[in-house]
């Protein structure tokens, strides 16, 4: 059976493989790799310091990915690991950690906050808008697929 791709469905494929692509220019650009941006980008999201399940959690990269990237970053002086309660980790920037993410993730984070300060807000109100109904709708669509599989 071949699939139907809809006009909107392929556009909307090739737009967010575009946003991807860019994400990984720019990466690439900063000097880093595209799964340490994403840790460094995270941990920038929270502070100085986030727990490796948030890490995990919020970039939906696996967590032998993320552990690559951490052990890369770590080596490099970036990082460094501290227990955070039984079972959790906190990764936490060293003081060379907070100078690269100041030139890498915070300028990825600077062009992000500058294009919607650019945006009308109501454009930015109704894109995240869209973009929120779209993830719920797949995600309760993806799970009434996955409870008609088993």
């Amino acid at each position: 059976m071949k699939p139907h791709f809809s006009k909107e469905l392929r556009r909307y494929n090739y737009l967010t493989r575009e946003i991807d692509a860019a994400y990984h220019e720019i990466s690439l650009s900063l000097g880093m790799p595209d799964s340490s941006m994403i840790v460094m980008y995270t941990i920038c999201d929270t502070g100085d310091c986030c727990l490796l399940q948030d890490i995990c959690r919020k970039s939906g990269i696996s967590k032998q990915t993320i552990n690559s990237a951490l052990r890369k970053l770590e080596a490099e002086g970036a990082i460094y690991l501290e227990t955070a309660g039984i079972r959790h980790k906190k990764v936490c920037l060293t003081e060379y950690g907070k100078q690269l993410a100041k030139r890498t993730a915070a300028q990825i984070i600077q062009i992000e906050n500058d294009i919607f300060a650019y945006w009308e807000k109501e454009d930015v109100e109704k894109y995240l808008e869209l973009t929120e109904r779209y993830l719920h709708d797949f995600k309760k669509r993806a799970a009434d697929c996955q409870s008609k599989k088993v």
